[in-house]
């Protein structure tokens, strides 16, 4: 299989997914008596709805054909009831499946600029970390490393934010909301897929959550796509107890794939106190082990 087409499968495959998750009645279409063996739409449905052929969308979705038209792709978007992130998500994977090859990328990098890392310092006692693309923590403040309970007992290599949510046996009690947590982490790591579906780095931790976590495998077959990078998530920390803090993602220039997410939370509020409390926990020598530092880093 040409690299073109393997990029066609991946359009496929979303095409797919969504065309599952769209009733008739929500698209607009009679429902009709008995049974559907589709649980969605079917091909034919999604045809008529985007106006093209039959024969065309079933050439698209088996990956036979690989350069659908921008009005094509939005008129299948709008028949799918897609967001945007999922919108823009589907215009990215035509793109790449018409390109003749594939754009060489550079391997992700994991060191992190000494700006950087004055900029987390700088940034207490406010919890804040940089993560790679696929989330991999690549440095943190001590609030930041101490927020994620336990995460610090892993070798630094091998702390990483979705291996963490899914396999770690204290996040499903420090996040409040866990289930929409990994939820957001898969949708992450499909949206990279779509675009790098070959990137060693994200084949190699996809791999084995898929092995090691059944709620993963569920998940990630949904196709769900969907870049969040603001809002608000609650803890129940075991040291500093419950805590809401507001969150923003922000891309670091320079470095490639690199993200800062910072944590925040109105002063004089209790929320405020737990965080100050976190960042002096984590600097106390008799605490639990900490990265060695004000700020916790790994570097290939």
């Amino acid at each position: 299989m040409t690299p073109q087409q393997q990029h066609g499968t991946e359009l496929g495959r979303f095409l797919r997914a969504c065309r599952a998750r769209v009733t008739p009645g929500q698209a607009g279409l009679p429902t009709g008596a008995g049974l559907r063996r589709t649980p969605g739409l079917r091909r034919e449905e999604l045809a008529i709805l985007s106006g093209i052929s039959i024969d065309y969308y079933s050439r698209l979705e088996r990956g036979k054909e690989t350069r659908p038209s921008p009005s094509v792709v939005d008129s299948l978007a709008r028949a799918l009831l897609l967001e945007p992130d999922e919108a823009e998500h589907l215009r990215s994977l035509a793109a790449i499946a018409a390109r003749t090859a594939p754009e060489p990328v550079a391997a992700p990098s994991r060191n992190v600029r000494p700006g950087v890392k004055l900029l987390l310092e700088s940034l207490r006692p406010a919890p804040a970390y940089v993560v790679s693309r696929t989330n991999d923590l690549l440095a943190a403040n001590p609030a930041g490393l101490r927020l994620l309970t336990g995460i610090e007992e892993w070798p630094a290599k091998e702390r990483n934010i979705a291996r963490y949510v899914f396999l770690h046996p204290a996040a499903r009690d420090l996040f409040g909301d866990w289930g929409n947590q990994v939820r957001g982490c898969v949708a992450h790591l499909r949206t990279l897929a779509g675009t790098d579906p070959d990137a060693p780095d994200l084949t190699r931790l996809v791999g084995e959550l898929l092995l090691k976590s059944p709620e993963f495998a569920r998940l990630w077959k949904r196709y769900d796509v969907k870049n969040r990078s603001y809002g608000r998530k609650a803890f129940h920390h075991p040291e500093v107890g419950d805590l809401t803090l507001g969150y923003q993602a922000l891309q670091l220039e320079g470095t490639p794939g690199h993200h800062l997410l910072a944590y925040n939370a109105e002063p004089g509020t209790p929320d405020h106190d737990a965080v100050a409390l976190l960042d002096l926990l984590a600097r106390q020598p008799t605490s639990r082990p900490a990265t060695p530092g004000t700020t916790s880093s790994t570097s290939s």
